[in-house]
Formats: C-alpha cells, structure tokens, sequence
C-alpha cells in the first residue's frame, strides 16, 4: 500500500513528499480511511508508529477546501514538547495548503498567543490548562469547530486532566469528529472513549508487540548503589545517545546533577523547568550537544529522536505497556538499540509482567569490575548531630512559703495581680 492510494488532496499529497513518506505505517494505513471517512476512531499503538501523521494528515486534506482563520481543528495534548511536534508536523506535512496553526500550553506569555488567535488559526494544538484559561477568557472561538483530537489520553489522565478534559469537551459543538489517540488505553479511558465518541472504529495496532530491533537486559542492584552502577555502566558502553527514565522529577533533576558532575554530556527533562530550559534540553538532545537525557515518563511526551541507542531504566516503570512505550524510542528506523533496566528485589513482580509480555525472559547481566557489595550508608549520618553532653544545673532555692504576715508586706497591685491569677486558674477547664 502506498500514500497514493488515500487520495489525498494535491496540497496535502505534496507535503506527503516533501516529507519523503511512501509507505504508511500500520496505524496510518488502519486510521487514515477512517478519519478521512468522518468517522470517530479510538487509535492504540505504542510510540514511534506514526500516530501523529495518522490524524494530521486526515485532519489537513479535511480542511484544505474550507473557509480561513476559524479554529475548525483541535488537538489537545498533555505535554508542550508533545504540542509543539505536533504543530511541527502540521507546518510540515501542509506547507502547501497554507493552512495555519497554533500552539497553546502554559509556562510561556498569554499575549503572544492571545494575538495568534486574533489573526485567525486553522488548527490549534494545545494543552488542557491554559486551553481552559483561554475557554475562559472569551479569547479562542471553538464554535466552528471540526474535528476534535484527544493525543496520549491515558497520560492526560494520569496528570490529573480528565476533569479539565471533561470541560472542554462540554465547551466544544456536540456536531464534530472526534479522534482519541493513545500509547496505552487502561479501563478509564476506554470509559471516557466510550463517553466522548460515538460508534467509534477502533484501531489497534502493536499494543504489546515489542520492537524487534532492541535487545533487553536486566541488572539488579541495590537500591543505593543505582547511580553509581549507572555510571560505570555508561563509562563502559559504548553509546550515541542515551534517554534515561526516572519515576520523579526530583530524580530527574538531581540524577542529571550527578552526571554532569560527573564529566557527562546531560540534561534534564522534568516538569520544574520553565519552557525554555525544557525546549533548550530537548534541542541538545536532538542536535547532540547533550549525549544524556534525564526525563519522566510524563516529559518524554513529545521526544522524537530516531538516533537514541540506549534506553535505561533507572526505575523500572509501573506497567509493562509502560515499558514498552519507554523502549520504543530506541530500535527506530531500522537501528538496533539498546534496552537497560535496573532492577531491585522490590521490582520482581513487574519484571516477570514485563517477560510475559516479551514472551521470553530477560537476561540478567552484571557488570564487571563494579563492587555490589558496598553497604547502604547510614541514613542522615552525614548531617547528624552528635549527642548532647548532661549540663549540670545548680538546684533552684526552695521557695519561701507565703503567710498572711508576707502577704499583707506586699503592694496592693500585686495582692490584686494574685487573686486575678488564682482565681482565673481555678477556672480553667
């Protein structure tokens, strides 16, 4: 099969070109019908298969005919990396139509995209909460709307969208297509699928179907002793580019510390950077100024760099589809690529989920010359304080009992002060 035979419209075929593409992947070749023919789709495939251009490009030859300047395309997104490669490949894939489009996301000023709106956009690629700001503001027009895209839904909903994504949904017009896109479809989703679209075709394409160009390995260790395995690791492999996953983004953060600390080429990848120090790391990773990136599952939303040749693990990931999208972004383009996780005895029961969906155990490798057997340091014994030494204390002087005589010695005010207290005291419950 061949993007020929979609018959896409000449402006849109032309992008197709330009962008070298003559076979469609299975997910393009499964959806593209289906979106062209107005019908809502709930699409599943894991990362690297052509999600992207599987919408978009239904989405551009839909809209070529059309009027100008109206918001008659949505997709919503739950990263800005995520949005802005999806704007990008808009931009490409329709050169030709001249159709325009925008990206809306938080972290960066209101104004610049307040003033996008105005001069009228075709598509707008955005990400939920400042969607919503804008929803709010009366400064997007959605009453012209299309088609509707939802991308990565499971990880909206991870992030804690689904409520934002439900308002939107009730800001949009009831008469639209809708496509809903994902890596992963856990039950809450398929039940948001199921009250979002209607008769919906649904593709599935690779759901656990690991790429066949990476080779998986295991290296248990423990817990401590994890980053500085990572290290001799790295020092002894031979690698181009290496993406690193963490479960936190405060781990991100101080393992990227670490190995720049530690003569590495790294960046970081996590949600507490502003936009352009996020875009910075993305573009070195790309360009190669950066050989190292630290990212969560969450950030990596939107990294597309067909070179990576090590994937690692540095905390296993919670689900074995999890795994599979991670290791997706090595092996593509038909380059071999690498798949390291480091496991503690914790991991044992997602380690052997994850072989049954491999089919096959994984092995299990050490690394030569590194020394398992260093102990855990004591907790906080760098910091701690070392123990107080006993003061002694002089004994305070008996107090003199007070009589009738001492008492009658003293100032009124001070009479009066005691009473006051004695009787407040007395009081108190």
């Amino acid at each position: 099969m061949t993007f020929q035979e979609f018959k896409f419209h000449p402006d849109v075929a032309a992008g197709i070109t330009v962008a070298g593409y003559a076979t469609p992947t299975p997910i393009q070749a499964q959806a593209i019908p289906a979106v062209m023919a107005g019908r809502d789709v709930m699409g599943l495939a894991q990362t690297g298969t052509g999600k992207t251009a599987a919408f978009a490009l239904p989405i551009l030859h839909r809209l070529q005919p059309g009027p100008r300047g109206k918001v008659r395309a949505l997709v919503v997104a739950p990263t800005r990396e995520l949005a802005e490669q999806i704007n990008e490949a808009f931009a490409a894939y329709g050169k030709q139509t001249r159709l325009t489009s925008t990206t809306i996301y938080g972290g960066v000023g209101n104004n610049p995209q307040v003033a996008a709106l105005r001069r009228g956009v075709d598509i707008v690629v955005a990400c939920p909460g400042r969607l919503l700001d804008h929803i709010g503001q009366g400064t997007i027009d959605l009453s012209k709307l299309e088609v509707l895209v939802l991308d990565e839904a499971d990880q909206m909903f991870d992030m804690g969208f689904l409520p934002d994504i439900r308002r939107i949904l009730k800001a949009v017009p009831k008469t639209r297509q809708t496509l809903l896109f994902s890596a992963t479809m856990p039950e809450a989703i398929r039940g948001l699928a199921g009250e979002t679209l209607t008769s919906p075709v649904t593709v599935q394409v690779d759901r656990v179907a690991p790429a066949v160009t990476v080779s998986h390995a295991l290296y248990p260790v423990d817990q401590h002793l994890k980053t500085a395995l990572l290290l001799g690791l790295l020092k002894h492999t031979d690698t181009e580019s290496v993406l690193v996953f963490t479960r936190t983004k405060h781990r991100a953060k101080r393992l990227d510390e670490q190995l720049q600390k530690a003569g590495f080429r790294a960046a970081s990848l996590q949600g507490n950077l502003s936009q352009n120090r996020r875009q910075a790391a993305l573009d070195g990773f790309r360009d190669g100024s950066f050989q190292i990136l630290v990212a969560t599952d969450i950030a990596a939303r939107g990294i597309d760099v067909s070179q990576i040749s090590h994937v690692i693990n540095y905390d296993i990931p919670d689900t074995p589809e999890a795994y599979i999208h991670r290791i997706g972004r090595t092996g593509r383009a038909a380059r071999s690529g690498d798949a390291f996780t480091l496991v503690t005895g914790e991991d044992t029961a997602m380690v052997r989920a994850i072989e049954k969906v491999l089919g096959k155990p994984v092995e299990r490798r050490r690394l030569e010359g590194f020394d398992y057997t260093v102990p855990a340091p004591r907790k906080d014994s760098e910091f701690a304080r070392p123990p107080r030494q006993p003061v002694a204390r002089r004994p305070k002087p008996a107090a003199a009992a007070s009589t009738p005589e001492a008492e009658a010695a003293k100032p009124a005010s001070s009479r009066r002060r005691f009473k006051r207290n004695g009787a407040r005291s007395g009081n108190d419950r």
